[in-house]
């Protein structure tokens, strides 16, 4: 995560910053991604990147943090304590139209055909109950597979609902 020297830069030089690696991590993977490119577009010295960020993965988990914070904060469901399959759906299917055509949407694209598997996962609460933690993960897995392959965004929605509803089933 960014240092304590990027959180002091002035508003405008973070958007800068943060601009220049939307532009790198959606255009590049991070295995192909280059320091070299991030600077001259956010007009910053070499060594003022790594004052900033310990490095490339550092940087592409700042920036895949950011951009998943701000996508979760319209869509978040949160378990109430009685499992209810309608928000995840509808999460599901306005993240998918909300996001498809976003400035996250190459970013999102690359994180999962390129760079999911290079970055340590984040563990799920072990208290989040049975049916919440099966619909986040499948929520997850649809939008995956609807980012990849869009042709496919009704079939993988309607696949979600009918598993949504075997899961109200058994409760």
């Amino acid at each position: 995560m960014p240092s304590t020297t990027f959180d002091h830069l002035t508003a405008e030089k973070q958007a800068r910053v943060t601009a220049a690696l939307l532009t790198e991590f959606s255009e590049h993977g991070l295995a192909d991604a280059q320091v070299a490119r991030i600077v001259t577009d956010a007009g910053i010295a070499r060594g003022a990147f790594y004052k900033y960020f310990d490095d490339l993965t550092d940087a592409y988990q700042y920036l895949y943090h950011t951009a998943m914070r701000e996508i979760h904060r319209d869509f978040d469901v949160t378990p109430s304590g009685k499992f209810q399959p309608q928000p995840y759906y509808e999460a599901v299917e306005q993240f998918v139209d909300h996001f498809t055509n976003s400035q996250y949407d190459q970013l999102i694209r690359r994180h999962y055909s390129e760079n999911e598997s290079l970055l340590p996962e984040r563990p799920v609460p072990v208290t989040l109950p049975a049916a919440d933690w099966a619909a986040m993960t499948l929520s997850h897995a649809t939008i995956k597979e609807i980012m990849l392959q869009p042709a496919d965004r009704d079939a993988a929605l309607a696949r979600f609902r009918q598993v949504l509803s075997l899961l109200e089933e058994e409760r």
